[in-house]
């Protein structure tokens, strides 16, 4: 039979764990899973990362279940454009996306005739692939596939439909402590362009900035307890994969 003693310590030690556990996913890094395609080709279904929670302060989303504690954001620094960021979505200030900042406050966005302009001046993409495939939900799709520059020089690929891609956009106006965010897999993403679900992000929802992927698989291929499948469904090329 267990002692009294024995059952108090291992609850103290249990408490101290969890304690722990909150800190550093409040403070420090927070894992997150890539549930959907909507950051193809950089990111992909069954990455996991880990999240900084410290790149841009803290608030109240920082914690478990998004406590009242805080009105605004601590020790608050700004993101920078092309930052893969976190955050909770404006509708209901609970989902966690993930999404590629675009526009900061003030910015002025639009795309035309396909192509993305920030701030009048048209963002310099080069093609690099007009082979590729990736996901949209459950489908696969053919796509153009570009290396974008944001004036910042912050380069990274997006993919666009060869065929009913966004052509023309009315102008979206940022507006002061919001930012505009875009999927990388443009034409397959529920992001800023979405006013009514996603749109401008106020600075207090940020979570953190994506930092690396620390584990990878392909569900479709095989789970994880399907240890036979391993060398075909955990992609080892990504892991520690910088964002």
């Amino acid at each position: 039979m267990l002692s009294k003693e024995f059952i108090i310590e291992n609850l103290k030690t249990l408490i101290y764990a969890l304690i722990i556990a909150v800190i550093i996913r409040s403070l420090l890094i927070q894992p997150f899973y890539i549930p959907s395609s909507s950051m193809e080709p950089n990111l992909l279904i069954g990455d996991r990362i880990f999240v900084s929670k410290y790149s841009y302060g803290y608030s109240k989303h920082s914690f478990p279940f998004s406590p009242p504690i805080f009105k605004n954001r601590i020790f608050s620094k700004n993101p920078q454009r092309g930052d893969v960021v976190v955050f909770k979505t404006p509708a209901d200030n609970r989902t966690d996306y993930i999404k590629r900042l675009i526009g900061i406050p003030g910015d002025r966005i639009q795309f035309i005739d396909s192509n993305l302009y920030l701030n009048n001046s048209e963002i310099i993409k080069s093609k690099i692939s007009s082979k590729d495939k990736i996901y949209c939900g459950n489908k696969t799709i053919s796509v153009f596939t570009f290396e974008e520059i944001l004036p910042n020089n912050v380069k990274f690929k997006t993919v666009y439909l060869k065929n009913d891609t966004l052509s023309n956009s009315d102008p979206f106006i940022v507006p002061e402590d919001h930012y505009f965010y875009l999927g990388d897999n443009r034409d397959c993403s529920k992001d800023s362009r979405f006013l009514s679900s996603v749109g401008y992000v106020h600075k207090n929802n940020l979570v953190g900035k994506a930092q690396f992927i620390f584990f990878s698989s392909d569900k479709s291929i095989g789970n994880f307890f399907q240890f036979w499948k391993w060398n075909r469904s955990i992609r080892f090329d990504r892991f520690f994969k910088k964002i």
